[in-house]
């Protein structure tokens, strides 16, 4: 991302190094003062604002390269013009309604069951039915049927039944008008990361897996139009294929494309050595049919994956869970079939590759994150919405600059005279901080005022210093 002087602070890296509290770190807890109670502790570990690179310069603080949530995004005039047009011109009755069933369906989806664990609860159930079969006089055919039947009817009450969803021609437009933005939205929020914090990354080639309506390719373009030569979309849906078609070439079939070298399919290229810069992979995973598909295709992607690998999904427990899944079969699996050795790394969000901090509280809490958004601009539709998703992105081009540093998991609470923040800190462990100009400095104290959910702080403390002396070494 994007050792010098706090010129703007007035203070001598001595002097701050002497007045700075922890904010990260496993040290004990302290007290907090009484101007902050409501926080739940500040780790007295000293740490300091990052000032390897000389991180501000003469970069504002609301700024600061730790910034890298967007404000409200708006869908690219010639994409809304499209998407307009083919919504229009299929005419669907109780549009507005439909497009909301089917977005409260996609956010309330979950995983399928696997077999493995079917089986495993399945037989825990049946040892329960003998259990209570066993003081009743039966000859073992009934006793069979009974106990088989008990099985059964406690399977499907307590089991999701997971469906795959088959797109035709009219739900594509229905899905067109319920999720065009709002994936967008949460795309380009990942995609617009790498932008900022590896500005001189030019990515020439994109692979979108479950490509949809086409938002990654119209998202990505927003950012590298210029250095993109090839993007491959794959969809199984050839009816999404159609109709991403459609959108590029401004809502027609007969018109010159709108973005340049897009080409669709309906699976993944074959050849393992065929690699791509930038791989994404957009609340597509989620929709695979079981735990071991989605493993086989995460490794097929990472393979795939020259440079970034992006991987996006809904904001709830379920995605973020599915995101963990993926992480852990990227950077701990052993994968045979490879020519690429470089090792894999996380980039965002998590500061670390240690295991997720929000999966050991109880119940599980997903690490999400707000994105604003306009709407399409469709009857019924609202002015401003907010997409809550989560998502990973894993390099091959090993840590950057200010990887360790922290970042804001939750909202952040201004107060007079002190933020209120809660952090993911490099050693794998949630932190909150009250961070005051007095006790911090105040480049970091007005850092903290101008970042929000989403962002990172430029800190660093004594223990991530050494984790990343010794990844250079």
């Amino acid at each position: 991302m994007h050792s010098g002087a706090l010129c703007q602070s007035g203070l001598s890296m001595a002097a701050l190094g002497s007045r700075l509290l922890g904010v990260c770190g496993r040290c004990h807890r302290a007290p907090l003062r009484a101007s902050v109670r409501g926080q739940s502790a500040l780790v007295t570990q000293q740490s300091q604002v990052d000032n390897s690179q000389d991180f501000l310069s003469s970069t504002p603080h609301r700024r600061h390269p730790g910034i890298t949530a967007l404000r409200t995004v708006r869908l690219p005039a010639e994409l809304e013009q499209s998407a307009l047009h083919v919504i229009n011109g299929a005419a669907l009755s109780g549009l507005a309604d439909r497009a909301q069933r089917l977005r409260n369906l996609l956010w309330s989806r979950k995983r399928p069951v696997d077999d493995r664990v079917l089986r495993e609860r399945a037989q825990q159930l049946e040892r329960r039915a003998r259990e209570r079969e066993t003081d009743r006089q039966t000859d073992p055919q009934q006793l069979e049927s009974r106990v088989r039947q008990a099985v059964l009817s406690e399977l499907r009450r307590t089991t999701y039944h997971w469906t795959p969803l088959r797109y035709d021609e009219e739900l594509s437009v229905v899905y067109l008008a319920a999720r065009l933005a709002g994936v967008y939205a949460a795309v380009a929020r990942a995609m617009h990361e790498i932008k900022k914090r590896e500005p001189s990354f030019a990515p020439r080639s994109l692979l979108d897996f479950g490509s949809g309506t086409g938002s990654v390719a119209w998202a990505a373009h927003s950012l590298w139009g210029e250095s993109l030569r090839e993007t491959v979309c794959v969809d199984s849906a050839s009816a999404m294929n159609r109709l991403a078609e459609r959108l590029i070439r401004g809502g027609s079939d007969d018109t010159e494309p709108l973005l340049k070298h897009i080409y669709f399919r309906q699976f993944l290229p074959v050849s393992p050595k065929v690699q791509f810069d930038v791989v994404v992979s957009a609340f597509s995973l989620s929709e695979l049919a079981s735990g071991g598909e989605r493993r086989e295709t995460v490794q097929t992607l990472w393979r795939k994956t020259h440079s970034y690998l992006v991987l996006v999904e809904n904001g709830t427990r379920e995605g973020h869970q599915t995101l963990m899944e993926a992480r852990d079969t990227v950077l701990q699996a052993q994968d045979k079939v490879t020519y690429d050795p470089r090792k894999a790394s996380v980039f965002a969000p998590c500061p670390h590759q240690l295991p997720c901090p929000k999966l050991a509280e109880m119940p599980p809490a997903p690490c999400n994150f707000p994105q604003p958004y306009l709407p399409l601009p469709l009857p019924g539709s609202s002015d401003r919405e907010e997409e809550r998703f989560s998502y990973l992105v894993l390099t091959r081009t090993g840590p950057q600059d200010g990887a360790l540093w922290p970042r804001l998991t939750g909202p952040v609470l201004r107060r007079p005279r002190h933020v209120q923040c809660q952090l993911c800190c490099s050693d794998g462990q949630l932190q909150r901080a009250a961070i005051t100009a007095r006790q911090h400095g105040r480049d970091l104290y007005r850092c903290a005022r101008s970042s929000n959910w989403g962002d990172r702080l430029p800190i660093i403390n004594p223990e991530s210093h050494a984790h990343s002396e010794a990844e250079e070494a």
